[in-house]
């Protein structure tokens, strides 16, 4: 063991300096988002009142392969980047399996997820543009701590509607967001017209990630010379996250190997297509013959069991619609505590392939994926996420089919962050007060009746 080589890294001057937009090697682009009050294909102005006007065209462009990372953003890339790849000899010995596997380790960043990736990108922009306050929402929290240092880093003021049932799950991340100086607020909340109307009609709702988007969209759209910002789904949030499967790529390419299979957790988007859009360039481009598996839960199945429609990325109908695969946007989620899986539908870009048959997805029960993650910790001494250990249990399943068919398969996730916050989680789950959600298909076809 001691000859082996078990974690591969970047020197400084190989970090990426420019993020992948798979858009423009698509053969089939994304439908274009619509304007909800015409149903016409929406324009950049549409949505300058609530985006930076560079992130609005990273957002419609499908037309450059390469977008440059602005020398100030890469700087703080430089903190943390390159974060490492690691074989995990331990979770190979422990399943018996030939596979080999990977793991892009982004817990190493300063607020121990792959979020801040793209909050960087989005606090620099809405500074350049002379901006000095912006929204946002989060579900388990790592994008609200994110956003609160990027912010910090940029001089930025931010309020962050973070979703109720999460808010009170977690509290040391809300702590997290307010040492770094953000306005924290559980959602829905009495503070906006969309929280209000939400606990006005379901007085005890314990908030959804769509519920959360539209408070902050409100106050961003309400409050002068403000912005609001996103963590996942949009394609501008899975463009700064390339910079996880850039860097990969070159050091799967240290380690002398290529995946036959990617996978990652699966909420928005945003990691998901950090890790696999530029090994599915050459998937597209070469006809490399690589499995791109994104791992969901099962009590919130977008991909596996939602339809392709368009919809709302809000509950209150704020946002534009966007063509995705959605569970409805008024869907309640189960209170599972993979809180940043617990979103309604998915970005377009990943929608657009699942459609196109170029990548899969498996749903994961909540104690499969505890099991999962206490295994990994056992294995490899890092606590996941909750979230990713949806990605790890995916992982293992396609490991076990190796060690079945003896096939020596090169297998890469990706470990978007570390579990050490989320504790209260894995208390529960070791003393059995975790249970698995499901959905019937008759809760899913009434959720989505009133669509088109």
């Amino acid at each position: 063991m001691s000859n082996r080589i078990k974690r591969y890294f970047l020197p400084e001057d190989q970090i990426p300096t420019q993020w992948y937009n798979i858009q423009a090697d698509m053969v089939n682009k994304p439908l274009p988002p619509l304007n909800p009050a015409t149903r016409e294909p929406l324009k950049p102005e549409d949505l300058y009142p609530i985006f930076a006007k560079e992130l609005v065209h990273q957002e419609l462009n499908q037309t450059d392969a390469w977008i440059d990372i602005p020398e100030e953003v890469r700087e703080l890339y430089k903190n943390y980047r390159s974060t490492p790849l690691v074989r995990a000899y331990g979770l190979e010995k422990a399943l018996g399996t030939p596979a080999h596997i990977y793991f892009k380790n982004e817990s190493v960043s300063p607020v121990g997820s792959h979020k801040l990736n793209s909050a960087l990108a989005q606090a620099y922009y809405c500074k350049k543009e002379g901006i000095t306050n912006i929204t946002t929402e989060t579900g388990a929290g790592q994008w609200g701590a994110a956003l609160s240092y990027a912010a910090k880093a940029f001089g930025l003021e931010l309020a962050v509607y973070m979703v109720k049932v999460s808010y009170e799950q977690k509290p040391y991340r809300r702590s997290i967001m307010q040492t770094f100086g953000a306005q924290v607020t559980a959602s829905p909340s009495m503070s906006t017209k969309a929280g209000r109307k939400i606990l006005t009609d379901h007085p005890n709702y314990q908030g959804s990630l769509g519920t959360a988007i539209s408070e902050a969209i409100e106050l961003a759209t309400t409050v002068p010379n403000c912005k609001y910002t996103l963590g996942s789904v949009l394609n501008h949030v899975a463009l700064h996250q390339t910079v996880i499967g850039l860097e990969a790529e070159k050091q799967m390419a240290l380690a002398g190997e290529y995946p036959d299979v990617v996978v990652a957790c699966f909420g928005g988007g945003s990691n998901f297509g950090g890790l696999c859009f530029p090994f599915m360039r050459h998937t597209i481009k070469e006809g490399r013959k690589t499995r791109y598996v994104a791992a969901e839960p099962a009590s919130c199945p977008k991909l596996t069991r939602g339809k392709f429609l368009y919809d709302f990325g809000d509950e209150a109908g704020y946002t534009p619609l966007l063509p995705m695969f959605t569970l409805g946007h008024n869907f309640a989620p189960a209170h599972i505590h993979a809180g940043g899986l617990r979103y309604h539908g998915a970005g377009v870009i990943v929608s657009q392939l699942l459609k196109d048959g170029l990548m899969e997805a498996v749903d994961i029960d909540q104690l499969d994926s505890f099991a999962a993650g206490c295994l990994f910790a056992q294995t490899e001494g890092i606590i996941p996420a909750p979230e990713s250990s949806h990605a790890i249990a995916a992982t293992i399943r396609e490991a076990n089919r190796c060690k079945e068919t003896g096939e020596e398969k090169v297998i890469l996730f990706n470990l978007s962050g570390h579990g050490l916050i989320d504790m209260a989680s894995y208390d529960k789950y070791l003393s059995g007060d975790l249970q698995n959600y499901t959905l019937s298909d008759e809760q899913i076809a009434e959720n989505l009746k009133d669509l088109k």
